[in-house]
C-alpha cells in the first residue's frame, strides 16, 4: 500500500500536465480560428477592390498610376505565401487603396455614382467587420499569450512547442494617419 501515495502523485501530475496542455491547444486553436475570420474578411475585400477600381477608373482614367499600384498590391496579397507576408500585402494594399478613395474624393459626380455609392458601402461594412475581427483576433492573442507565460503552464509550453504569438498592430507609418481626424465638408 505504500506505493500508492507515489502512483497517485505521478497520476495527479500526468493530469495536471494533461489539463494545461490541452488548454494551451484550445487557446491556439482559438488564435487561429481569428486569424481564419479576419482572413474570410481581407479575401472579401480583396474580391471587392477590382469592382471599385474599374468604378473609379470610369471617372478618373489620368490617374493611372494610382491604380498600377492597387494591382500591383492586389498582386502581392495573391502571392504571399506565409500569415506574416500576407498581413504584410494586405497592409499595403490597404495603403493603396486610401489612394483610390483619395482620387475618389476629388470627382463629385463619381460620389453620386449609385455603383460607386454601393461598393463603398460594402467597403466599409467589410472594414467594419475587419476591425471586430482584429480586436477578436488580438484578444485570442492576448488569453493565448497569457496561458502560455503563466506558472505553471510557462515550465511546459516551451517544451510542447507553444510560443508567445504576435498581435495584429498597426504600423507607426499608419498610426500617424489614422489618428488624424477626418475633413468633413458639408458644401458643395
Amino acid at each position: 500500500m505504500d506505493w500508492l501515495a507515489p502512483l497517485g502523485i505521478i497520476g495527479a501530475v500526468i493530469a495536471a500536465v494533461a489539463v494545461i496542455y490541452n488548454r494551451l491547444v484550445a487557446l491556439r486553436q482559438n488564435r487561429n480560428n481569428a486569424f481564419a475570420d479576419i482572413d474570410v474578411q481581407l479575401r472579401q475585400r480583396f474580391d471587392l477592390i477590382p469592382n471599385l477600381v474599374e468604378t473609379v477608373k470610369g471617372y478618373a482614367a489620368h490617374e493611372k498610376n494610382v491604380f498600377e499600384e492597387v494591382t500591383k498590391m492586389r498582386a502581392n496579397v495573391s502571392d504571399a505565401d506565409t500569415p506574416e507576408a500576407r498581413l504584410n500585402a494586405e497592409k499595403a494594399l490597404g495603403k493603396a487603396m486610401l489612394n483610390v478613395m483619395a482620387v475618389a474624393e476629388n470627382y463629385p459626380e463619381l460620389k453620386a455614382d449609385q455603383n460607386f455609392q454601393q461598393l463603398m458601402a460594402e467597403l466599409a461594412d467589410i472594414e467594419n467587420k475587419l476591425a471586430a475581427a482584429r480586436r477578436f483576433f488580438n484578444n485570442a492573442t492576448s488569453e493565448y499569450n497569457t496561458a502560455v507565460e503563466q506558472f505553471p503552464a510557462n515550465l511546459l509550453a516551451k517544451r510542447f512547442g507553444f510560443e508567445k504569438g504576435e498581435f495584429y498592430e498597426v504600423e507607426e507609418e499608419d498610426r500617424e494617419t489614422m489618428e488624424k481626424a477626418p475633413d468633413v465638408s458639408f458644401g458643395p
